[in-house]
């Protein structure tokens, strides 16, 4: 697939740059594919769509906040750190700005009880560096820490808990799952009384800030991400066709863990580097909840995979006809 054909034009102002509220007061896209039909409705209005052999997947990751501030400490130059990963031995794979002079054995000061050392650049243009605190670095990151909002969100986040889900759990990601953002407590609840709702994780790293630089993207080499799921959300969710039963995939995070663990010799908590694009035959995943997602991104090509080429455009054109509202903290999508 050309990286081009993931393009498409919008307008700034459909970018949204703060949450709705409540949550599923967010518009909702309703695409059936096996009639072509489009319907326009509200987040909230999912439970009718929804049956009781229903199986719906999220991803519970949690959100850490990542973004650091800081300075050089022999130059005083201001520095901005987004750490993504723990690579296992107390280091983490980073991004940075400016980087062109970041260089290996630079301290960034980010408070009197964190610094961030640089211990050199990693092939993928990300850097790998050393946070150094006297307490748990969790406890310095709530401290002084900013959630990671995408660089299109210039609006300050009033309350950083609406870039995480409600069912968010084990702290461990550099951005949210947004698809998940739209349910609140009541609704989820209302989803788990009519249908089985169950949960994997796929840490959110590289990948959802990293633009393609490669004009075909079977040229882009996905950054691997870590994932977990249960033995027996496993067994549920690969034989549910089986069974005659739906699997609801609530974000291509969580679509990308479940097309992963259909191949058998996939462990049950491991990394993946799964690239779904236009030709991917879903064993899996039935329907899809996602948001609106940036051009010539991996995302769209999913998307565009479920749904189709040609019928992801005129989605995405119908919803900018009916200004929908775009990227993370925008409207969502429903393709069934």
């Amino acid at each position: 697939m050309r990286t081009s054909e993931l393009d498409y034009d919008l307008p700034p102002d459909l970018i949204a740059q703060t949450p709705v509220e409540p949550r599923d007061a967010a518009r909702l896209l309703v695409y059936h594919r096996g009639t072509g039909s489009v319907a326009h409705q509200r987040f909230a209005e999912i439970l009718d769509l929804l049956g009781p052999d229903d199986v719906v997947v999220v991803n519970s990751t949690r959100v850490l906040p990542v973004r650091l501030r800081g300075v050089k400490e022999r130059t005083g130059g201001a520095v901005e750190i987004l750490l993504l990963e723990p690579l296992g031995d107390g280091s983490w794979e980073a991004l940075a700005r400016p980087g062109r002079r970041l260089h290996e054995g630079t301290i960034v000061r980010v408070g009197d009880d964190l610094a961030v050392t640089v211990l050199g650049r990693l092939p993928d243009g990300a850097f790998r560096v050393l946070p150094v605190t006297s307490g748990s670095l969790e406890q310095a990151l709530a401290r002084l820490g900013e959630m990671p909002l995408p660089p299109y969100i210039a609006t300050p986040l009033r309350d950083a808990e609406r870039y995480q889900t409600v069912y968010a759990e084990r702290p461990s990601s550099a951005a949210a799952p947004t698809a998940g953002l739209h349910f609140t407590d009541e609704l989820l609840a209302a989803v788990r009384a009519r249908c089985t709702v169950v949960s994997v994780e796929l840490v959110v790293g590289l990948d959802t800030f990293r633009p393609l630089a490669v004009d075909d993207l079977d040229e882009h080499a996905m950054h691997s991400e870590a994932y977990a799921i249960t033995p027996d959300v496993r067994a549920l969710v690969v034989g549910a066709r089986a069974a005659g039963r739906r699997v609801v995939a609530i974000g291509t995070t969580t679509a990308r863990v479940l097309e992963t663990i259909a191949d058998p010799a996939a462990p049950d908590a491991g990394r993946t580097s799964l690239k779904i694009q236009p030709g991917h035959r879903f064993a899996v995943v039935d329907a899809l909840v996602t948001n609106f997602h940036l051009p010539r991104s991996t995302l769209l090509a999913l998307v565009m995979a479920l749904a189709g080429v040609d019928d992801t455009r005129a989605l995405y054109a119908a919803a900018i006809a009916e200004r929908y509202r775009f990227y993370s903290f925008g409207d969502a999508m429903l393709v069934l």
